[in-house]
């Protein structure tokens, strides 16, 4: 073979070898493409991004509500939903958040109803524009009469009845049930179910906004009445409270709760709170936003026209170390 034909078969050896790397490099990249993109959207909708005002009594800096709304957002970042968050402890101005959603127009509606009476108007507007509402935490007795799609949470006479139960078999002969905000129904109706079950049992109302307030209230009724046997609170921030009255009223009560958050689990680790009555705030959140996903690309409803009961569950020593390795993440 002449030395011109041997490069002339080098050059076509070459060519055709930096050919197939090409064609190699070509697949091999594009498939690592392909591969990497399905990894971002596995488990994620291809759906058209859809609108949703979540419209609380309650928000941000409140552990509970922050447990919710971090439910709601996994599961906006699942469907491809622009989530939406107000939130107003006053009725008329909960109202009113809610009003604003419907001149926006958006795809669904996602509330709680703690003060039912001041936001049926506004929800029957918002059925009647033809935008899906589905309610979460509050207004178990009143969804289904203003046209709200599914409820989610839980039945909180229940839940009150099953606390009530729990202090009986401990032995709770004189507890007091702390209501944190006035005219809430979901937390009067658990200080409702306590009585049912221990008709001794005493309500106290406390400010809610006001951890001085509270702690200076429920240390004084501690010290009036030595007689209190269990200090019952409504929400996890109040309990912490609550321990701290115990401790000023040289108190012998117990401290129970319903309602987690991090510093909740800690307390029970600690032993200065018994138990807390759990309802899964993140499952609320996370359930309200998917329905209303789900309503809109397949018209599913869940429930079947039933609420979804979230709670009540316990939680307490025997099992708080399992609940805490998910409550570091704040979604419990």
């Amino acid at each position: 073979m002449s030395s011109r034909t041997r490069r002339a078969t080098a050059v076509v050896a070459t060519t055709v070898l930096v050919a197939a790397l090409a064609a190699c490099s070509s697949t091999g990249g594009r498939k690592a493409v392909e591969d990497a993109e399905r990894a971002r959207n596995a488990g994620k909708a291809t759906t058209p991004k859809m609108t949703i005002a979540l419209v609380t009594h309650s928000g941000p800096g409140d552990t509970f509500w922050d447990i919710v709304r971090k439910g709601a957002q996994d599961a906006a970042a699942k469907d491809n939903v622009d989530l939406q968050y107000t939130a107003d402890p006053d009725g008329a101005k909960q109202a009113n958040l809610v009003q604003q959603a419907i001149d926006k127009k958006v795809d669904g509606i996602a509330l709680t109803l703690a003060k039912p009476d001041a936001m049926q108007g506004v929800v029957k507007k918002a059925v009647a524009a033809k935008i899906p509402v589905v309610a979460l935490n509050g207004g178990l007795d009143r969804w289904k009469a203003m046209g709200v799609t599914s409820y989610f949470g839980q039945d909180e006479k229940i839940a009150g009845q099953q606390a009530g139960d729990r202090m009986l078999k401990e032995g709770a002969k004189h507890p007091i049930c702390v209501i944190h905000e006035q005219g809430n129904v979901g937390l009067e109706d658990r200080c409702a179910g306590v009585k049912q079950r221990i008709p001794a049992t005493q309500l106290l109302y406390v400010d809610g906004k006001s951890p001085a307030s509270m702690q200076t209230a429920i240390t004084s009724k501690l010290q009036q009445d030595k007689a209190i046997d269990y200090v019952l609170t409504l929400g996890g921030p109040i309990a912490t409270v609550a321990v701290q009255s115990k401790a000023s009223a040289a108190s012998t009560a117990k401290i129970v709760t319903f309602d987690t958050s991090q510093d909740l689990i800690n307390a029970i680790k600690a032993g200065t709170v018994q138990w807390a009555v759990d309802q899964q705030p993140y499952l609320q959140g996370y359930l309200a936003v998917d329905q209303l996903w789900l309503l809109k690309t397949n018209g599913n409803i869940v429930g079947g026209g039933q609420p979804v009961l979230t709670g009540p569950a316990f939680i307490d020593k025997s099992n708080v170390a399992a609940v805490e390795k998910f409550a570091a993440s704040g979604r419990r």
